[in-house]
């Protein structure tokens, strides 16, 4: 058999590019979810009042910094930070993160990124599950530190219909809605408070969350922790 021609290969290389690159755009994801289901103002569809829990009108919100806060207008259509306050004085700081287009080139702005950001190191990076209206929860669980400040973090992802809590769980449920040319949305949820002893904190965290979950409407509720019926895309205890 006689070798192919300098020509021939040229062109049947062309020719695998060119398939190459019509593939890429014929899949291409293109509709996105957020356009069907739109999400209600965050600032009116999350109670500023709920079991013992009400908005510490006396605390100002503490905000980014101007270069990170351009990050987040990028990335997000909506944010809403709010401090909370209980009974006995204790305060939970609430943050949820909403974007309409969870594409391969928008991801979620994670704590443990834009923490160190505005000068806070991050001493504890572990991955649980947390138990809200009867359904386990992927959540990553921060501590961050910056002299006399101790900040414990829960935070988890929503993206589509499903929680995650890695970076690799959000391209596979990208690629789940990808391959059926769809753009998910994603929402970042998290909470946190200044105290210097984590497992009471994280616990006190829960609480927070079952109480909010608890007092929204049901579709909210399902933006927020994702579909019960599917399983988490990872639950490994490794950083990212």
């Amino acid at each position: 058999m006689k070798p192919l021609s300098v020509q021939l290969r040229v062109l049947l290389v062309f020719l695998a590019m060119a398939l190459s690159s019509w593939l890429a755009f014929a899949f291409k994801p293109s509709i996105k979810v957020a356009d069907a289901n739109p999400l209600a103002p965050l600032e009116t569809a999350i109670p500023k009042k709920f079991g013992s829990w009400r908005v510490d009108t006396d605390l100002p919100v503490i905000l980014p910094s101007p270069e990170v806060q351009e990050k987040l207008d990028k990335i997000y259509n909506q944010v809403l930070s709010r401090t909370y306050v209980d009974v006995q004085g204790n305060h939970i700081m609430l943050s949820i993160a909403y974007g309409g287009d969870q594409s391969d080139g928008t991801t979620a702005h994670k704590p443990e990124i834009c923490y160190p950001a505005q000068g806070l190191e991050i001493v504890y990076n572990r991955v649980g599950t947390m138990n809200v209206q009867n359904q386990d929860i992927p959540v990553r669980r921060l501590r961050a530190r910056m002299g006399s400040r101790h900040e414990p973090i829960t935070y988890w992802i929503v993206v589509g219909d499903q929680a995650v809590t890695s970076g690799s769980g959000m391209k596979m449920v990208q690629l789940r809605y990808g391959m059926r040319g769809l753009i998910p949305d994603g929402m970042l949820i998290r909470v946190s408070s200044l105290e210097r002893d984590p497992e009471t904190a994280f616990k006190r965290h829960e609480e927070f969350i079952r109480a909010l979950t608890a007092s929204v409407d049901p579709s909210l509720r399902l933006r927020l922790l994702g579909a019960p019926s599917r399983r988490p895309a990872n639950t490994q205890a490794a950083a990212l």
